[in-house]
């Protein structure tokens, strides 16, 4: 059984929820031991702790475990000052874990134990007790959400019906991923979500899963459709390519800001963030761009899942000559 932890607190500029993991990194193989480093992982608070260091207000309503691993996971979220108000504790389903593990300079295998977590029995009614206690400026989901059981896509679709109720912006990150459910699954869902969704976020390859099956190749068309179904803007990210953003005005691009690649994982939350922060402060779409590529860069020049997330003060540092001291 699911329980609030707290008092709600007042109208966060972001709600969001979904499932955070532990998170063990190891040194190498698994197989040989060794040392491994604690911490905590999950696509939607990695974006909180982003939009969080950024200055935004921030609530995460996600479900742990009544577990060292839960409280680890909210802690940490507290200490990166999201708030938690409407997070639950599950007093019959262990805390999801993840293990990270580097088998190649540039490669590294992920090993998931989420099976009957806390965060895959999330329930709809946690989530519409922490919307409606205070309702969010906007509503962050991810594709990894629905993909974890019925009742967290309950919950998920849930939340945008509130949204629609109380005029909230909806954000999604397509964030699929193929160990959770398959691409036909992926697609049944969240083509029913694309007529609450005002700003899509996706790798190029995912877009044809929030489209009919017999829709064009192109993705310029694919994009002209997504906004025909009345999605105010659909962000497409390329990577090391950089991204862009297609509006009812065209499309905008942005190459990738060039840092040495450390760890790419955790990069999308960050560009995520970065996007979220710029039309939170109602940025026009350039300057949109170019903050989710910023704390996109940020991401993959530093090791972890949101480690590396910059504050709002420290945005300029990448405009930097390289080798330079910022006193």
């Amino acid at each position: 059984m699911s329980t609030p932890l707290e008092p709600q607190a007042s109208a966060p500029d972001v709600l969001t929820f979904g499932e955070t993991m532990l998170a063990l990194r190891g040194s190498g193989p698994l197989k040989l031991g060794g040392a491994m480093q604690v911490s905590v992982a999950g696509a939607e608070s990695n974006v909180a702790i982003g939009l969080g260091r950024l200055g935004h207000r921030v609530r995460w309503a996600g479900a742990v475990g009544e577990d060292e691993a839960g409280e680890l996971v909210l802690r940490t979220l507290r200490a990166e000052g999201v708030d938690v108000s409407g997070a639950s504790r599950d007093a019959e389903a262990p805390t999801g874990l993840i293990l990270f593990e580097p088998r190649l300079p540039e490669v590294t295998r992920v090993h998931y134990y989420r099976s009957g977590s806390a965060g895959s029995r999330l329930k709809a009614c946690a989530v519409e007790a922490a919307f409606t206690a205070a309702p969010p400026k906007a509503l962050h989901l991810t594709g990894i959400t629905p993909a974890l059981g019925s009742a967290p896509r309950c919950a998920a679709r849930r939340a945008l019906s509130l949204a629609r109720e109380h005029s909230t912006l909806v954000c999604l990150d397509v964030n699929f991923r193929s160990r959770l459910w398959s691409s036909e699954e992926a697609a049944s869902v969240l083509r029913e979500w694309m007529p609450y969704v005002d700003v899509l976020i996706a790798s190029d390859d995912e877009l044809p899963l929030c489209l009919p099956a017999d829709a064009p190749r192109d993705l310029g068309e694919q994009a002209k459709l997504l906004l025909d179904l009345g999605i105010g803007e659909v962000v497409v990210k390329y990577g090391a390519d950089g991204a862009a953003v297609h509006t009812a005005e065209g499309e905008l691009r942005s190459p990738a800001r060039t840092v040495q690649a450390v760890d790419p994982v955790g990069a999308g939350d960050a560009f995520v963030a970065g996007y979220l922060s710029a039309l939170l402060d109602g940025e026009d779409a350039a300057a949109r761009l170019d903050r989710a590529v910023t704390t996109g860069a940020f991401a993959v020049a530093s090791r972890g899942d949101w480690e590396g997330a910059p504050t709002r003060a420290e945005l300029p540092l990448l405009g930097a000559a390289s080798g330079t001291v910022v006193r």
